[in-house]
């Protein structure tokens, strides 16, 4: 074996699809993914050109994509493509309590992310059955994954009850279905659950940290330490409550619920 054969990399630089990254948080992790030498999938609502600098003043190359909510199915086709996709899109109506404000929130915060790491857990299945099991190691893919941006309103009041009802509702979903999606060792997907707490956006202008901070914790938790529950907030009482949370469900949902027959 030559000296360039060993030292190369046989994997290409993974795909990494991040929705709400036209936010203060949706940024700065698609520039720190940027920094890892990711190729980068922007999912925003905006038609407004989503144009990153690195730290040097360079522009980001990036595959920016629109879509909306309610629409996720049509995005089955992109998401062929994508290794690490980050679900990271919310709204937050704050006092709103009215009809039109229930269903917004229920759709943006739960729902949407729900049909998404859905429609994506398929298409890894018909990905993984049409490559075969025998596919040389060369051309083998690292394992998807799902980051899921819940946030501590999963556990913790955030002065907007539809933003916590909606949150804790995904948190819920994302618990039941981890037992179908990564129930066995290297299973179909990677599931990482990210609770953060306020950091500065459109969505919370007072928050306490800064959005870049925030991305660089969690790329170091879910990178670097390979942690599936990914937790950065000045609130050190969500570090308690919240395994402890995950571990109740998965307890509960387990006793009370069957596995899908193959």
């Amino acid at each position: 074996m030559t000296n360039t054969e060993s030292t190369a990399n046989p994997n290409p630089p993974p795909w990494v699809a991040v929705t709400g990254a036209g936010g203060s948080f949706g940024r700065a992790l698609l520039r720190r993914w940027h920094d890892r030498g990711a190729q980068l999938i922007a999912l925003t609502s905006s038609e407004a050109p989503l144009d990153l600098v690195d730290g040097e003043g360079h522009p980001i190359p990036l595959r920016q994509v629109r879509w909306r909510v309610g629409e996720e199915q049509e995005l089955a086709g992109l998401l062929a493509e994508v290794d690490v996709l980050v679900l990271n899109h919310g709204v937050n109506v704050h006092t709103a309590r009215d009809r039109t404000a229930v269903e917004r929130s229920l759709e943006v915060n739960a729902l949407s992310s729900w049909r998404l790491l859905e429609i994506f857990a398929t298409v890894v299945g018909e990905r993984r059955s049409a490559v075969g099991p025998r596919a040389p190691t060369g051309a083998a893919r690292p394992l998807p994954e799902v980051w899921l941006n819940t946030s501590e309103a999963e556990i913790q009041l955030a002065v907007s009850p539809l933003y916590e009802i909606s949150k804790r509702l995904l948190g819920q979903l994302l618990s039941l279905r981890a037992l179908e999606l990564a129930r066995s060792a290297g299973g179909p997907l990677r599931l990482r659950r990210l609770v953060l707490g306020p950091f500065r956006s459109s969505l919370n202008p007072i928050g306490l940290m800064n959005a870049d901070w925030v991305a660089g914790e969690v790329m170091r938790q879910a990178l670097d330490w390979n942690c599936g529950l990914v937790i950065v907030t000045p609130n050190p009482l969500t570090y308690l409550l919240m395994p402890l949370a995950t571990l109740s469900r998965w307890a509960y949902f387990r006793l009370t619920t069957r596995a899908s027959v193959p």
